[in-house]
């Protein structure tokens, strides 16, 4: 079967610190981690603990002047998790679709 690319948007290998928020159950929990890659229209990162797939989730982080091109920019993304791959003693891979994103106010880092 030939490989199919799924992704809407050009994916860079970026490490850019972020803050992960997301919901489960009645609980509201939050993370720091580092993505592993990222576009305009998704992230890739690990957390220590799996975030089911559809979950909504809200990422702040501020994007280097690498990506921007001009002065680092602070960045609200609200997207779900699209895919969550865990293997047996690991942390877990979170494909996260990012649906809107809001600039925020300053250039201090977010996560």
């Amino acid at each position: 079967m030939p490989f199919r690319e799924r992704r809407r948007a050009e994916r860079f290998h970026f490490e850019v610190p972020v803050t992960v928020q997301w919901t489960n159950g009645s609980e509201q929990r939050k993370a720091h981690t580092i993505t592993q890659n990222l576009s305009s229209s998704g992230m890739y990162f690990f957390l220590p603990e799996a975030i089911l797939n559809g979950t909504a989730v809200e990422v702040e982080m501020t994007l280097p002047r690498q990506i921007t091109l001009g002065a680092p920019v602070r960045v609200r993304c609200h997207g779900r998790i699209e895919r969550c791959v865990t293997k047996p003693g690991d942390c877990a891979g979170m494909a996260t679709a990012i649906e809107k994103y809001e600039f925020l106010a300053g250039a201090e880092d977010a996560a």
